[in-house]
């Protein structure tokens, strides 16, 4: 998946086991360069991502994606899909940007490349995003790949939450 300015490299099971030995070993087999701080959520994202793949390899395109900057190679984040539809035919997808390319657009390309990719699945209904409960530039990304505001929930681990989404008809 690409647009005019970023790639998205799906993330397998050996591009996960480069990362948790090292972010050089990633760097090394993508040729990238890598962004400061290019991922903030720390090494468990990728070890669950792993034993997801692991239990259910041939989902792995719902999982997640390395952005990089076709021209300069650079991995700026992660996005992807929080797991495979549901039976509803009901996906949730999550982004994030290294702070240095915030606030360029990056992040609205990736979202639209992942619905882009999920809507080109038959079976798609709804694609669900979760952002704090405040204005922010997750939230405006949202809005300008045409996502709904549906409700303010309560998340154990992150607190009060806006709900998203955009459905197939959208």
């Amino acid at each position: 998946m690409e647009s005019s300015r970023i790639e998205l490299i799906k993330c397998n099971e050996k591009l996960l086991q480069l990362i948790l030995k090292g972010d050089q070993h990633l760097a090394e087999e993508l040729n990238v360069n890598l962004a400061d701080r290019w991922s903030e959520y720390g090494k468990e994202i990728f070890e669950i991502t792993l034993e997801m793949i692991q239990e259910n390899p041939e989902q792995s395109k719902w999982f997640l994606y390395f952005p990089v900057i076709k021209n300069t190679r650079t991995l700026i984040g992660t996005c992807g899909f929080k797991g495979a539809p549901d039976e509803e035919g009901v996906v949730e997808i999550g982004f994030e940007v290294s702070e240095d390319f915030r606030n360029q657009g990056y992040a609205t390309e990736m979202a639209g490349l992942l619905v882009d990719k999920a809507f080109k699945d038959e079976s798609m209904k709804k694609i669900l995003a979760h952002t704090l409960a405040m204005e922010n530039a997750s939230v405006k990304v949202l809005k300008k790949c045409e996502f709904r505001f549906v409700e303010e929930c309560q998340d154990e681990e992150d607190g009060q939450l806006w709900r998203w989404e955009k459905t197939s008809t959208s």
